[in-house]
């Protein structure tokens, strides 16, 4: 059974696989569109839970998430499945194949073969879509890639299964009704307005705008606490999940740039353009502050920063979004 789907590369896989699932339905809701909308960007730095041995960061929501948020919002109706087995979560699929229903699937980039192998490791809340199924073989649109893949049963009951934090639990979602009109404004709205409270109002240090505060301030401490090659890895966790999982360049910040030049035109809200303009600007100021972390990364001879200059680079960017969110949450 192959389903008529059809694959568009996107900038991020959540985000990409909703825009995608909704394209499908008829409904044209872009990538930033999509992102803005569920809420999906966000910080977070946990140190005390590490994953492949360095602390968490996060520049976007929950896995999961933006899914939900949007079909809640544009009153779609979904649903989102685990399962307790590989055999449950593999014939499942199965049937909504057959009853040809494309699906989201999160997984662990660990278990594509069809990635590149220097993308491959453990992560395990990647997304994509699987819209066909032939003698084992699954049919697959993942909005990193330039054009749609296969992959074996094995290898795609291996990354829906992988062991780790977060775990998918063969977790599988889709789209099962659409409406005939969108109120797009008024998800536009709800979207923005939780964006700034998970941004601003987190009364910890490890969430929204105090956690970029938080970690410039451990970023200070790491020559000190850590021995050379520690926090080297800590410091290239950051820059793999701002450029490799994140949009390339800015964590996300570029995507809600363009979500809100979308919802400027939509709303007819001018200030919705130029606070765009701003996001703009402090993506540019996290594209640097990869740029600079990776030349300590690798040892640069020339032209490299001190640790205590990449924590005032991270706290510069901090006063930014706090000021940025302020604005934000004036427009509505």
């Amino acid at each position: 059974m192959l389903i008529p789907f059809k694959h568009k590369s996107q900038a991020h896989c959540e985000s990409g696989v909703t825009s995608n699932l909704l394209r499908y339905y008829g409904l044209p809701i872009s990538e930033p569109m999509a992102f803005g909308i569920g809420s999906g960007l966000f910080f977070g730095h946990l140190p005390f839970v590490k994953v492949n041995g360095v602390p968490g960061t996060t520049y976007r929501i929950y896995p999961g998430q933006i899914f939900k948020n949007v079909c809640k919002r544009l009153h779609i109706k979904s649903e989102s499945n685990r399962f307790s087995s590989v055999e449950k979560g593999m014939n499942r699929l199965n049937e909504n194949i057959q009853q040809g229903i494309p699906t989201g699937c999160q997984v662990s980039v660990f278990y594509l073969p069809f990635l590149p192998e220097v993308f491959r490791f453990h992560f395990n809340a990647h997304n994509l879509v699987i819209y066909g199924e032939e003698k084992g073989t699954y049919y697959v649109s993942d909005p990193v890639m330039d054009d749609a893949c296969t992959i074996a049963y094995d290898d795609l009951a291996k990354a829906r299964f992988a062991k780790g934090l977060p775990e998918p639990k063969g977790r599988m979602y889709y789209i099962k009704e659409v409406p005939r009109e969108l109120d797009l404004n008024n998800a536009i709205k709800k979207g923005i307005k939780q964006t700034c409270m998970f941004m601003k109002s987190p009364p910890v240090p490890w969430f929204g705008v105090n956690a970029i505060k938080f970690l410039s301030k451990q970023i200070l401490q790491y020559p000190e606490k850590l021995e050379p090659r520690k926090a080297t890895l800590y410091l290239g966790n950051l820059i793999r999940m701002q450029e490799e999982i994140g949009t390339g360049g800015a964590g996300f910040r570029f995507l809600y740039a363009a979500f809100l030049q979308e919802a400027a035109k939509e709303t007819g809200i001018q200030n919705l353009h130029e606070l765009s303009q701003t996001m703009t600007g402090i993506g540019d100021q996290w594209r640097n502050f990869a740029y600079n972390t990776a030349r300590i990364c690798k040892s640069r001879t020339s032209d490299v920063v001190s640790y205590a200059e990449l924590s005032a680079q991270l706290m510069r960017i901090y006063e930014a979004e706090k000021k940025f969110y302020t604005d934000l949450s004036k427009v509505y």
